[in-house]
């Protein structure tokens, strides 16, 4: 707690004030998190009808790249204290999450195109959440990459959201 007040700037007994131990930090970032997610998905669902699919795409993955500072502490707060949560919940705290980016990014592909089926969008969502993640590492060289792969992932983001939710789909360019 006397390193999360000097971090802040603040007065330890402020900090106590209003979080009574680490345990109520933590859930205070989780939840502070998980709402900024929604809100971040929120605010792309209120543009998805309007947006072609390659400006779906670009939206979608500087998404993850914004909100990646902090996902960044969640993770190292889940990850750096054990005397707070178990393992088991932990793992399920990360599922949640990411089951929240799916149905964002879900919820966003049904928008973008109505006609396009449940389950096929439940798998292009994993897909563009995956490719959001490698969009992160390589901009944070958390990932190997080259000063061009970041726009060659962008392009790549873009013409299989094209592909997929223009009419006809992905059915139409297989053979």
């Amino acid at each position: 707690m006397a390193e999360i007040a000097a971090r802040a700037d603040a007065n330890i007994n402020s900090l106590y004030r209003f979080f009574p131990n680490k345990d109520a930090v933590a859930e205070a970032l989780m939840r502070q998190y998980t709402e900024a997610l929604q809100s971040e998905y929120d605010a792309v669902h209120a543009h998805a009808a309007d947006a072609a699919p390659e400006e779906l795409a670009d939206i979608l993955i500087d998404l993850m790249v914004k909100l990646h500072p902090q996902a960044r502490a969640l993770t190292a707060l889940l990850d750096s204290r054990t005397d707070w949560t178990e393992v088991r919940e932990r793992a399920q705290i990360r599922e949640r999450l990411r089951a929240l980016a799916l149905a964002g990014i879900k919820t966003a592909l049904t928008i973008c195109a109505p006609d396009l089926g449940d389950k096929e969008a439940e798998d292009v969502a994993a897909v563009v959440l995956n490719n959001m993640k490698t969009m992160v590492g390589m901009t944070m060289n958390d990932a190997p990459t080259t000063p061009g792969a970041p726009d060659q992932l962008r392009l790549m983001n873009r013409l299989y959201l094209a592909a997929v939710l223009r009419p006809g789909g992905l059915q139409a360019m297989q053979c």
